[in-house]
């Protein structure tokens, strides 16, 4: 399997260990990754505000580079906020004529036309569609047997765009922590919204979030996430929404891809592991 692999901005700088886990583990199950060449910003959440054309163009400005490799290609994007504002950019340009000749007036001025033609897809559907459980188990020679992992799937993977999952009720990671030879944490909150930047511009509302997911997750061993946002708040601000849940909340959080690069037998450091700031001593004890 082949796919056009766009990064992003945060796995190359605060989820450095996003991009190494996806790359080692796709190239572990066989899955050739080509980086699209000159990939810039997609616009994450702060182009929107500021301009609707902005946000299409800049996401339209990867979509026109991948389209000069493989026209007819498959993007896949490991950050939930890349993903949907590829996606945005990709129905934008099919579905009206209008916004695509906006558009492509604006993406002239660097020589470039977007049709919308490659596909957007997220990590988390390559993996759970085109390869699924039976073809990752036999790749597992770790079995994490012994622990429980709740699987968080946050947002933006999900909502708007059903295309791999029911967003109130997510299940696409499950047959793959399963494959480890993991147990499935049983809980509510996979698809519900960590709060994002809240955490930063309205502390209370977004540590509160933070704060009910952590305390669902009690009985897992660790939680599992795809998004770089959510992992950011699940990992980073644990301190914090202990001391305002009053309880310890500390829970080791990795990314999916880390998970799965652990069953292969893949090293921690090439996972990124080294750059967590949520791995617990009970949890390599466990492993």
């Amino acid at each position: 399997m082949n796919y056009l692999y766009y990064p992003g901005c945060s796995l190359i700088a605060s989820a450095r260990e996003y991009d190494r886990a996806t790359r080692a583990t796709m190239a572990a199950a066989g899955v050739d990754l080509a980086e699209i060449d000159d990939w810039t910003c997609c616009g994450a959440s702060a182009a929107a505000p500021v301009s609707d054309l902005l946000c299409l163009s800049l996401g339209a400005r990867n979509l026109a580079l991948a389209e000069q490799t493989a026209s007819d290609g498959q993007v896949l994007v490991p950050c939930s906020a890349c993903y949907l504002n590829l996606k945005k950019a990709r129905e934008a340009l099919r579905s009206d004529a209008k916004t695509r000749a906006t558009v492509n007036r604006a993406l002239a001025a660097v020589d470039l036309t977007a049709t919308g033609s490659v596909r957007v897809r997220h990590l988390l559907d390559v993996l759970a569609v085109d390869m699924g459980a039976r073809q990752l188990a036999p790749l597992v020679v770790r079995s994490l047997s012994g622990l429980t992992v709740a699987a968080y799937y946050g947002c933006q993977c999900l909502r708007p765009y059903r295309e791999f999952d029911d967003p109130e009720r997510p299940v696409s990671m499950e047959p793959l922590i399963e494959a480890t030879g993991a147990a499935v944490h049983p809980w509510e909150v996979g698809g519900r919204c960590c709060g994002a930047s809240l955490v930063s511009t309205q502390p209370d509302a977004g540590l509160k979030r933070v704060s009910a997911i952590l305390k669902a997750a009690r009985g897992a061993d660790l939680i599992v996430t795809v998004c770089p946002m959510c992992q950011m708040n699940l990992d980073g601000w644990q301190s914090r929404a202990s001391r305002l849940a009053g309880e310890d909340l500390s829970i080791t959080v990795l990314y999916l891809p880390q998970l799965l690069g652990l069953a292969m037998g893949i090293d921690a450091d090439e996972l990124g592991l080294d750059l967590n700031l949520a791995v617990m001593d009970g949890f390599w004890e466990k492993l």
